[in-house]
């Protein structure tokens, strides 16, 4: 008998695999969902409106059916998805470097340095995460409208990508500042530090080559659960009309629009149930991954697990 070993595959690699078809899906449909017609604006199949088509069930025709509109509920989707995660990443990227940066100027500066840095810290951190985010979303779209710019389809959708990136980054470094801080703390003590500095290395040196790759594993453990948190965020900001709008989609939006079509006359179940599941489906993957290289990479973990 010849045994499978795809079924003894750990979590962590069955939610890379499922991560990975997510984003190949989202990626490799671009070409196909975008298509410029017109002087660089995207005319695409997710604005395409057919009234004869609208709020068709799931059929081989339309595998996840079509909205209200007559629009295809795959095309959004995958569009959705690609504009979620590109969301989620540019986050974690933000985080990287202001919580990398914060977190070493922190621990290397004198004692009252320290103190009111990681005080401020301290501050934003007792603040509720996402009302930050909404009044920063709410900000910037503020003086949008002040300012009067009127923007086609791909200004808008860049507008909007930008101001979710501000208002979510803005907030999401604040774990990895600390993370980092009590890191280089506790590396300062370490006899090979003492004897770096003793010897007169340089403080930029002694940074990229001694505690740097020391700090690589919690960095990258930390960012890699930064993405989940900001992909959450953006789709609760988009479901509250507050991040990318129509007809621009998001999954956050698209769940938006599902709930609206439920009704005890006749439910369309598929305009809610497929961005809910994907998001669900996508921010388990990314949690469980991430889970797995803080163990993997910390080495505190490691030896927990021991």
């Amino acid at each position: 008998m010849i045994r499978l070993g795809v079924c003894r595959m750990s979590p962590a690699l069955w939610a890379a695999l499922v991560l990975g078809l997510i984003v190949l899906a989202s990626v490799a449909s671009l070409p196909w969902t975008l298509s410029p017609k017109m002087a660089g604006e995207p005319v695409a199949r997710f604005e395409a409106t057919d009234p004869a088509l609208a709020l068709q069930p799931p059929s081989p025709q339309g595998w996840l059916g079509t909205d209200r509109l007559g629009r295809d509920v795959m095309a959004r989707l995958l569009l959705g998805g690609g504009i979620s995660l590109m969301v989620g990443l540019a986050a974690a990227s933000t985080a990287l470097v202001l919580g990398t940066a914060w977190g070493l100027a922190a621990a290397m500066s004198p004692g009252r340095v320290d103190n009111v840095m990681m005080r401020i810290v301290d501050i934003l951190y007792g603040l509720p995460a996402i009302l930050l985010v909404v009044l920063l979303a709410v900000a910037v779209d503020g003086v949008r409208q002040r300012a009067g710019w009127t923007l086609g389809g791909s200004g808008r959708l860049w507008l909007d990508l930008m101001t979710l990136w501000i208002a979510i980054g803005a907030v999401s470094w604040l774990t990895l500042a600390r993370v980092v801080r009590g890191q280089v703390l506790s590396l300062r003590q370490q006899p090979f530090i003492e004897s770096a500095r003793v010897a007169g290395v340089p403080w930029t040196r002694q940074i990229r080559r001694y505690y740097l790759p020391w700090l690589a594993g919690p960095i990258i453990a930390c960012t890699a659960l930064v993405v989940p948190m900001a992909m959450l965020s953006e789709a609760f900001l988009s479901f509250l009309g507050i991040g990318v709008r129509e007809p621009l989609p998001s999954w956050g939006n698209l769940a938006s629009s599902g709930l609206s079509e439920l009704n005890p006359v006749k439910s369309h179940w598929w305009l809610l149930l497929w961005p809910c599941v994907l998001i669900a489906v996508t921010l388990t993957a990314l949690m469980v991954l991430g889970e797995s290289l803080r163990t993997r990479l910390d080495p505190r973990q490691r030896v927990v697990a021991t």
